[in-house]
């Protein structure tokens, strides 16, 4: 707003507005002199977790009382041990807990930024250095120090300081270049939402969440995990489908292009081939190749339901299967070159494999016996 807008609002003159915003605190007038109040900026909020001045009040008042940090810290809600630190940090020993003493300590304390412990000891910055140089990960060097000086505790640091000297830009903590000796090689961090602020892939999408409890259970057949294992650069893939009771193995020939219409086809192929009370759900992943789903269901009647991002332990049974699985397609081979021939083949030799989760049958064995009623 323009300072004739705001004077305007709060009710003052133009030249009143602009004292009060050049922090004047008087001017002098032909017949008085005219005092304006400071402009004083409300204190910034305290975070619910740091104890707050009210709460150093009755800190002090029931020290007084002569109660007990158990009581104090039931008083307040706090963990007892959040009051006994808050004494022993902000207290002093001949003047006793002073709460506005306290408070003061306390949030010139909390002032940021601070120095980092790299900066203020070199002879630690160097060990650090010399230990990333060779390719330590952060965290082997802090786990290392109290072994190699354990008589000294200023030569301690977290893995954690050790990241942040390296990834805050203009800190000048350790060698920009140091960043090159870390695994994934990057000079910053990559943001990451947390999982309640994902928002799915696909639009409409239905959760696994919300997926009938007989699927978690197992004990009825037909509901099937799926996934891709890939080649080197992603460039060749195979379809993996498992079925959750029986572990029956199912792969699908992806010789060209693994993308959407390419997965959504050759997954109504596959599952054409079985009964119908073979075919009750599929649970997928959030990957790419799962963006004409809707398609597939209208085409199969089969729901498909989506894991959250990143939980792979949600589909355990297909994730155990890609494992075995690698015994024949191993990790850096081109998976192209393999025929609709070569998949049936493999998927028949793992699937008479005896299982232990099975009482030692095979996946075959136990869809048989499903089969066989039906027949």
């Amino acid at each position: 707003m323009t300072n004739s807008a705001a004077c305007r609002i709060v009710g003052v003159a133009r030249r009143t507005g602009d004292y009060w915003r050049y922090g004047r605190k008087q001017v002098i007038r032909a017949d008085r002199v005219v005092f304006y109040p400071p402009v004083v900026h409300p204190p910034a909020p305290i975070d619910p977790r740091f104890v707050s001045l009210e709460e150093r009040l009755v800190i002090a008042d029931c020290l007084r009382e002569g109660r007990s940090i158990r009581a104090i810290a039931r008083e307040l809600g706090r963990s007892p041990s959040t009051v006994s630190r808050e004494i022993r940090r902000n207290g002093d020993r001949r003047q006793g807990y002073r709460p506005h003493r306290a408070h003061r300590a306390a949030v010139e304390r909390r002032v940021r930024p601070k120095p980092g412990k790299l900066v203020d000891n070199p002879e630690l910055r160097m060990f650090v250095q010399k230990k990333l140089d060779k390719r330590w990960s952060p965290e082997q060097i802090s786990r290392s120090l109290p072994k190699l000086f354990p008589d000294r505790p200023e030569m301690r640091v977290a893995h954690e300081t050790i990241y942040q000297a390296l990834y805050v830009q203009g800190r000048g903590e350790l060698r920009r270049e140091l960043t090159r000796a870390l695994r994934t090689g990057r000079a910053r961090r990559k943001p990451r939402r947390r999982p309640d602020q994902r928002q799915g892939r696909f639009e409409p999408m239905v959760m696994i969440s919300d997926r009938p409890a007989e699927i978690a259970d197992r004990a009825v057949p037909g509901h099937w995990e799926g996934d891709l294992i890939l080649g080197p650069d992603n460039r060749s893939a195979i379809g993996t489908l498992v079925e959750r009771s029986t572990r029956y193995v199912m792969l699908l020939h992806l010789p060209g292009r693994h993308d959407a219409e390419s997965v959504r086809d050759a997954l109504i192929k596959t599952v054409s081939q079985l009964p119908a009370h073979l075919t009750r759900s599929l649970t997928w992943d959030q990957g790419s190749e799962m963006g004409r789903h809707h398609e597939f269901s209208v085409a199969t009647n089969i729901p498909v339901y989506f894991c959250d991002p990143a939980s792979p332990w949600q589909r355990g049974t297909n994730e155990n299967t890609n494992g075995l699985l690698r015994q024949y397609f191993p990790k850096g081979t081109n998976l192209a070159g393999h025929t609709p021939q070569d998949l049936a083949a493999v998927a028949a030799e793992l699937n008479s494999r005896p299982r232990k989760t099975l009482d030692w049958e095979t996946p075959a064995e136990r869809l048989h016996s499903l089969l066989a009623p039906a027949q």
